[in-house]
C-alpha cells in the first residue's frame, strides 16, 4: 500500500507544471509488478486506491490554493477537500487494477492489455458520472511528446491507455518478455507520426510584434495564409482583486490600454472570462439602458471594423421585475457594444458556479468559492457563432469546459477556431500549466486552434496540432499579436469522438480477457 501510495505521488510529477512525462510510465511499470504479486483482488484493488490517492493529491493540489479566496472558511479546509475528492477519484484506477488482476492474473500480457483497456474506460467514467471530473487524465502527460499526434485518432482516453501500454512494456521487457514491447512502441510511433486521411497542414502566421502596414484582414500573405491578425490580452488581474469593490475603473483601464495600443489595423480581440464583472445583459426590461452602456464603455475605442470577444454575466428573470438566476456567458460585441452573438457556459462547476445541496450547507455556513449567492444555470452546450468577415466561425469552451475531452464542438456546425476564455486566477502555481496541457490536446484532438485569453495567466495560442504558437507567462501583463492559424479538415476523433477511445479500451480489455482465460484453459488441460 504505501509502495503504491508513493508510486501514484511520483507520477503525479509527470503532469504540469513539472511535466516530467517518464515518471507516468515508469509509475505502470511499477504498479504492474504489484499487481503481479497481489495475492487476491481485495489486494489489487488496494494497490489501485493508493496508487490514485497518491496520484491525485499531488496533482490536485491547487483545488487548495482555491479555498484561500473563500472569506469564510480557513485556508486548511481546502486540503480536507483535496484529501476527500481523491479518496472518491482514486476508486477509478481501483477499478481498472482491480479488472487487471481479474483477467490477467498469471498472464503478464494479458494483465498489461486488461490494465491498459480499463484505465481508458474508467477515465471516461470519471468525467461522466457525476457531473464528471476529467482533470488530469493519464495521457494529457504524453502532450510534451509526438505521440500528442496520436490523439487525432484515439483521443485522450486512447493517449492513457498507450501510456499504460508503454509502462507495461518496460514491465514486460524487464521480464524479458521482448515482442510486446516491440511490437506496442512500433504501434505507438506509427499512431504519432502519420496523419490520418484527410489531414492537411494548417496555415499558421507569425506572432505579430505590431500591426502597422499590415494588409488587411482576409488577405492572402503567401502560403495559403490568410491575414487574421488577433490579439489576446492578459490584464494581469488576481482573484483577490477581481470582485473587489470599487476596482471595476481600474480594471477596465488596464484592458483598454493593453487592449488598443499601438493598434494601427483591424484585429479580432479577446478578452479573459468575465472580464467585466458587471452584467452585459440584464433581461429585466428597465435594467436594458444599464447593461447597453456597459457594453458601449467595453468597446468605446473599437473601431467599426473591429470585435471584441469577452467574458462576462447575462442576468436572467422570470418575471421581468426580480433576478432569478444568471449564467457564465462570453459575448460578441461590435462597435458601439452590439451583441452579436452569446454562448453561456454548459458545464458548471460545482461549488464555483453553484452550490449543490444549497440548503443543506448554506445551513452549516458553506457557500460558494466565488462571491456572490445566485446560482449560474447551464446553457444548452456547445455552439459555433459565424462572425462578420474573414474571421470565420467561433465555437466556445468557457474555463474548466475544455477538460472534457470529445465534449467541446457542435459536431453538426464544425466552427474554424475555439475559444478558451477562462479565470485560472484562483489555481495557485500548478493548475494553469495543467489546464493550458488540457487544452493543447482538445486542439490535436480536434484539429482546431484554440484562443486562450486568462486574467493571470497562462494565455495562449494554440495550433491545431496541440503546439503552443506564443503564450504569456504567469502572473504577467501583456498581449498576443498573432494570425489566426487555419483548422485542419476534421480528424478521425473529430467526426467519432469518444467511440474509438471506448472501442478501443474494450478491445484491449476483451484482449485481457481472452488471453488470460487461454492461460487458466491450458492449465487446466
Amino acid at each position: 500500500m504505501l509502495l503504491a501510495l508513493a508510486g501514484g505521488a511520483a507520477s503525479a510529477f509527470a503532469f504540469q507544471p513539472l511535466g516530467l512525462w517518464p515518471l507516468m510510465i515508469l509509475a505502470f511499470a511499477l504498479l504492474c509488478w504489484m499487481l503481479e504479486r497481489a495475492a487476491s483482488l481485495k489486494s489489487a484493488l488496494a494497490i489501485g486506491w493508493a496508487f490514485g490517492l497518491g496520484q491525485f493529491v499531488i496533482g490536485l493540489n491547487w483545488i487548495a490554493t482555491a479555498f484561500t479566496f473563500q472569506a469564510k472558511m480557513p485556508p486548511w479546509l481546502g486540503w480536507i477537500a483535496v484529501v476527500l475528492l481523491s479518496l472518491y477519484l482514486a476508486v477509478y484506477p481501483m477499478l481498472a487494477t482491480g479488472l487487471a488482476w481479474r483477467f490477467g492474473k498469471g498472464r503478464p500480457i494479458a494483465l498489461v492489455f486488461a490494465l491498459a483497456g480499463g484505465s481508458a474506460i474508467t477515465e471516461w467514467l470519471r468525467a461522466t458520472i457525476f457531473t464528471g471530473f476529467a482533470w488530469n487524465p493519464i495521457g494529457v502527460t504524453l502532450a510534451d511528446t509526438p505521440l500528442i499526434g496520436a490523439s487525432r485518432l484515439i483521443g485522450t482516453y486512447g493517449l492513457s491507455a498507450m501510456t499504460v501500454l508503454l509502462g507495461g512494456t518496460l514491465w514486460l521487457a524487464a521480464r524479458k518478455s521482448w515482442r510486446t514491447p516491440v511490437a506496442v512502441a512500433a504501434t505507438a510511433v506509427l499512431l504519432s507520426i502519420s496523419p490520418p486521411p484527410g489531414v492537411r497542414a494548417p496555415s499558421v502566421g507569425p506572432p505579430l510584434s505590431g500591426a502597422a502596414n499590415n494588409p488587411p484582414p482576409g488577405e492572402d500573405v503567401g502560403g495559403g495564409v490568410l491575414m487574421r491578425p488577433i490579439r489576446i490580452v492578459q490584464p494581469n488581474i488576481g482573484q483577490e482583486d477581481k470582485w473587489r469593490p470599487g476596482f471595476e475603473a481600474t480594471a477596465a483601464d488596464r484592458l483598454r490600454t493593453l487592449s488598443f495600443q499601438g493598434l494601427q489595423q483591424s484585429h479580432l480581440l479577446f478578452w479573459p472570462e468575465a472580464a467585466v464583472t458587471n452584467p452585459l445583459l440584464d433581461e429585466r426590461p428597465g435594467a436594458s439602458e444599464l447593461v447597453a452602456i456597459e457594453r458601449r464603455q467595453a468597446t468605446q475605442v473599437l473601431p467599426r471594423q473591429e470585435l471584441l470577444i469577452t467574458g462576462g454575466l447575462s442576468l436572467l428573470s422570470s418575471d421581468g421585475q426580480r433576478v432569478t438566476g444568471a449564467t457564465n456567458s462570453v459575448f460578441v460585441l461590435g462597435a458601439g457594444g452590439q451583441v452579436l452573438g452569446r454562448y453561456d457556459k454548459a458545464h458548471l462547476v460545482p461549488y464555483g458556479e453553484y452550490l449543490p445541496m444549497r440548503p443543506l450547507l448554506s445551513a452549516i455556513g458553506l457557500s460558494r468559492l466565488a462571491p456572490g449567492d445566485l446560482d449560474f444555470r447551464p446553457g444548452p452546450g456547445p455552439l459555433s457563432i459565424q462572425l462578420p468577415g474573414s474571421w470565420g466561425k467561433v465555437g466556445f469552451q468557457l474555463c474548466y469546459e475544455i477538460i472534457f475531452s470529445g465534449e467541446v464542438v457542435d459536431r453538426r456546425d464544425r466552427p474554424d477556431f475555439i475559444f478558451n476564455p477562462s479565470n485560472d486566477a484562483w489555481f495557485g502555481r500548478w493548475g494553469p500549466p495543467q489546464h493550458l496541457a488540457q487544452a493543447r490536446l482538445r486542439a490535436a484532438e480536434e484539429g482546431l486552434p484554440v484562443v486562450r485569453s486568462t486574467p493571470t495567466g497562462i494565455s495562449a495560442l494554440i495550433d491545431p496540432y496541440g503546439k503552443v504558437v506564443a503564450s504569456l507567462p504567469w502572473q504577467k501583463p501583456g498581449v498576443i499579436n498573432a494570425l489566426l492559424p487555419d483548422p485542419l479538415a476534421p480528424t478521425p476523433f473529430a467526426r467519432l469522438g469518444n467511440a474509438i477511445p471506448l472501442a478501443l479500451g474494450f478491445i484491449l480489455l476483451l484482449a485481457g480477457i481472452v488471453l488470460g482465460r487461454g492461460r487458466r484453459y491450458s492449465a487446466g488441460i
